[in-house]
């Protein structure tokens, strides 16, 4: 378990650095249960690699949901709420997870933050087609997605997704199938975008995650949908519509650890098909031990079938192990929290390039 120091300290990260002008409720919250003993201490039931403010978050959410008649539910537009956060939410919020604290424990020692963000396959999807472009030069076939930390494998669905890239000057790029029910936006700023395809040819889809959600169980669609930040609408509704296209186009989803399970999980991609290994905002549940034995693993897998790493995370949670020093990425910019990585090792020897600057929820991508 986690101490009450943690949880707070975590609580305090969370307002600050990933809360702040991006959810007005959440920053609202984690800025007043950071000082609040009793509220921050339900957090310190997570183990605390877990203990995150989105834990937490999501937790209260499955609790509002089971209560959609309760006055606080009125602030969750996720739920068809339509009040701003006020004077009265925090006293409401309050007394709400107090009065179910021993329910709140419960799902705080037993979830894990499992946010399927489907927008994050914007700002990957450059990269991934980049990837796909070297594969061809190994084989003219397409190329298998693994995906790690898969939750409910939505990022899975990047080739059936289109996307739209625009600037502050009003100017788009268009990239993936004309025609699909979902188009995921993403600002884009930096240097121009190369050119990106309308097709990408995937011929295998596996996920990798210590706990995957079947989306055919609504417990656990109920838990992926709390996950979601509660003033932030838009982000339920594209789950939802992912969900509904995953219906045709299911990915094989393993349970397994990251580092331990990764090549057996690697195995489920055919041997001929060139490997793009996906990682997005997984890396900092691990410990910087366990983030290096990953990296590691990925290159002894690489070792044995051409294979590319796509990583959305932060820095210092995963390209620092492979292009160190860069001091001015480890900052946590609110606009563009991650940083996309794309690395193919060649005779061993990894090639890491330092892509662009990313929204923590694939808002936002600059290219670099």
């Amino acid at each position: 378990m986690a101490s009450l120091e943690l949880a707070k300290a975590r609580l305090t990260s969370f307002a600050v650095h990933e809360a702040a002008g991006i959810s007005p409720l959440y920053e609202l919250l984690a800025g007043r249960a950071k000082d609040d003993d009793e509220v921050a201490a339900l957090l310190a039931a997570a183990p605390e690699n877990f203990a995150h403010g989105t834990l937490f978050f999501a937790a209260a959410q499955r609790l509002v949901q089971a209560e959609p008649w309760i006055e606080l539910a009125s602030y969750y537009l996720t739920m068809g709420g339509s009040f701003g956060p006020d004077e009265r939410v925090w006293p409401l919020f309050r007394e709400f997870v107090l009065d179910r604290a021993d329910r709140m424990r419960e799902l705080i020692s037993t979830r894990t933050t499992q946010t399927n963000e489907v927008r994050r396959a914007a700002p990957m999807f450059p990269a991934i087609a980049q990837a796909a472009k070297e594969a061809a030069k190994v084989s003219k076939g397409p190329i298998g997605l693994l995906d790690v930390g898969t939750s409910a494998g939505l990022l899975l669905g990047v080739d059936r997704y289109g996307f739209r890239y625009q600037n502050e000057a009003g100017e788009q790029v268009n990239a993936g199938p004309a025609k699909t029910p979902l188009v995921l936006t993403c600002a884009a700023s930096g240097k121009p975008l190369p050119r990106l395809p309308k097709k990408l040819a995937v011929g295998a889809k596996v996920g990798l995650d210590r706990r995957p959600i079947d989306l055919r169980d609504e417990e656990e669609l109920a838990w992926l949908e709390a996950c979601v930040w509660a003033d932030q609408p838009e982000r339920s509704r594209t789950l939802r519509v992912a969900a509904e296209m995953q219906e045709k186009d299911r990915p094989t989803l393993v349970a397994g650890d990251a580092v331990d399970d990764l090549a057996a999980a690697a195995a489920q991609v055919p041997a001929e098909l060139p490997l793009v290994v996906l990682t997005s905002h997984v890396l900092p549940y691990m410990s910087d031990d366990r983030r290096q034995e990953f990296v590691a693993a990925v290159a002894a897998l690489a070792a044995t079938r051409p294979l590319w790493w796509v990583s959305q995370e932060h820095y210092l949670a995963a390209m620092t192990y492979l292009v160190p020093g860069r001091k001015e990425f480890e900052d946590h910019p609110k606009e563009n929290w991650g940083l996309l990585g794309l690395v193919r090792w060649e005779s061993g020897k990894p090639d890491a390039r330092l892509l662009g600057r990313t929204g923590a929820h694939g808002q936002s991508l600059s290219w670099l």
